[in-house]
């Protein structure tokens, strides 16, 4: 069973109500995955997910909040923080280091996660920062996750 840490992004887009083709794709594809793919993994989020689910500006808030509440919950430990400087400090993500996309990647690192799952293509799901992560992890000591959006953590059932 794989260690997923589900990103801020994904359960904006499953409660989203834009009507755009984009947003309706992300909603469609990550509600199925929630559906038929959260049980085959072991599911993580950090207090930063709920932090950016709790912006007062997010309208969708207590609907993303429900679909968190039983999931596990990462420590952002001081290991987390030194990494998300690190990460930031490489030009792997952009800053603040003790918020947003550093704080998910080096929460999810540290906790040794298999998975960043995230709708966040500029910053986390890039194929362009897959290289750089591993090659900081690596420095460290410690295993990059995969940064992968829904449609990519796919299983299909042998039958």
């Amino acid at each position: 069973m794989a260690r997923v840490y589900i990103e801020t992004s994904f359960f904006s887009a499953c409660v989203s109500k834009r009507l755009d083709p984009k947003s309706s794709g992300w909603r469609l594809t990550s509600r199925e995955w929630w559906k038929t793919q959260a049980s085959r993994h072991e599911l993580f989020i950090a207090a930063e997910v709920v932090r950016e689910l709790q912006n007062p500006g997010f309208s969708e808030r207590e609907a993303a909040l429900r679909m968190i509440r039983s999931l596990n919950l990462l420590e952002h430990t001081p290991e987390a923080i030194d990494l998300a400087e690190v990460l930031v400090a490489e030009k792997v993500m952009p800053a603040p280091a003790i918020a947003g996309d550093a704080l998910h990647v080096a929460t999810a690192a540290v906790h040794r996660m298999d998975y960043i799952l995230s709708w966040n293509v500029r910053h986390l799901a890039n194929p362009n920062k897959r290289m750089h992560l591993a090659v900081i992890c690596m420095r460290l000591n410690l295993s990059a996750p995969q940064l992968v959006t829904p449609d990519l953590l796919w299983e299909v059932s042998d039958g």
